[in-house]
């Protein structure tokens, strides 16, 4: 639950935004009076809050929460983890999917906190590689595993709506530590993300 404190500074922070965006649309010759469009900088300011939240996360925090003693030193792998994010060039959006894997040393990590932080890094302004490299830092320095891997596959809006309008293009991204760093190892993980076992 929130203090009243945050509360109030987050409602400070909405109308300052919903001032902006009324500035936005004046700006590109709309009626900010007209029907369709008084609550609209109220509700982007409150959209564009949420969809930046993440700088008010601490990964390390969230990772931490769920650390478990365990002798376990094969690989996890949590895939398919679909997100959202802001390219940070254009402000357009960013949206695909995360695949993470790692090899305990020691403790294992409840498995709902993978996702949880692509979700806090996504939702700050991004570009897909620094993404991937958040991602995967974070796991490594918190866990201390063996190895990390991350494959990030993404669509940009900001190639598909303007620039080159390319429809189809899909970016991806990866890193890799520790043990994925050999062939063999990241081979099988790049195996075992491509194949449909469900």
């Amino acid at each position: 639950m929130k203090e009243k404190k945050d509360l109030i500074q987050d409602s400070e922070i909405v109308d300052k935004l919903k001032d902006n965006y009324f500035s936005i649309l004046d700006l590109v010759g709309e009626d900010v009076k007209r029907e369709g469009l008084i609550k609209t900088p109220e509700r982007a300011a409150k959209a564009v809050k949420f969809l930046l939240n993440g700088y008010d996360q601490d990964p390390v925090a969230i990772l931490k929460k769920a650390l478990f003693k365990e002798e376990y030193d094969e690989m996890v792998i949590v895939k398919d983890i679909d997100f959202y994010s802001m390219c940070e060039h254009h402000l357009l959006p960013i949206f695909g999917k995360a695949h993470i894997a790692y090899i305990p040393n020691g403790y294992i990590v409840g498995l709902s906190k993978l996702p949880r932080i692509v979700e806090v890094f996504a939702r700050r302004l991004q570009v897909q590689e620094r993404l991937t490299s958040q991602i995967v830092e974070a796991i490594n320095d918190t866990l201390k595993p063996l190895g990390v891997a991350v494959v990030i596959e993404a669509y940009h809006m900001c190639m598909m709506m303007r620039g080159v309008q390319k429809q189809n293009s899909i970016t991806t991204t990866s890193a890799f530590k520790g043990a994925f760093r050999r062939q063999e190892t990241r081979n099988e993980f790049l195996k075992l993300i491509s194949s449909k076992l469900h």
